[in-house]
């Protein structure tokens, strides 16, 4: 899922922390705004354009991480409203509900630890290329501004 790339130079210790930090920002308003969806995508926004004319580095750790957010921020929603529905309306729990909460449960799981792993890696100069967001980082963040 997360694979170690080597990046053209090594990052400084400035970099590193502003990059890490990119991916903490999301674990900090999940804990903050738990269950509202919009505030981890909210948070890692504001932290992404705060950081935009950044280094490459930084710019392209940032973007990674909302990009993850972004994705996760439907999944959660989905299941967000899905709940609001069955609570307070004529909805009713079904098979197919707690297939869709159990998969949000492990996705959010996982990309829960992929984020403290990745801030990790990120603080230390490492640079990580997630699955699928890493390409798409790639493809949208230039090496110029």
């Amino acid at each position: 899922m997360i694979q170690i790339q080597t990046f053209d130079y090594k990052p400084g210790e400035h970099e590193a922390e502003k990059a890490s930090n990119s991916y903490l920002m999301s674990l900090i308003a999940l804990i903050a705004g738990l269950p509202l969806p919009i505030i981890n995508l909210l948070a890692t926004l504001i932290f992404f354009l705060g950081n935009r004319k950044g280094t490459y580095f930084v710019r392209w750790h940032c973007t990674q991480a909302l990009l993850s957010q972004f994705s996760l921020f439907f999944m959660n929603t989905a299941g967000f409203w899905w709940t609001i529905a069955i609570l307070f309306k004529d909805s009713t729990v079904n098979n197919i509900y707690i297939a869709y909460i159990f998969t949000l449960v492990i996705f959010n799981l996982t990309e829960f630890i992929a984020t403290i792993y990745s801030a990790i890696q990120v603080r230390k100069g490492v640079h990580l290329h997630w699955w699928f967001y890493g390409g798409l980082t790639s493809a949208i963040c230039k090496k110029t501004l």
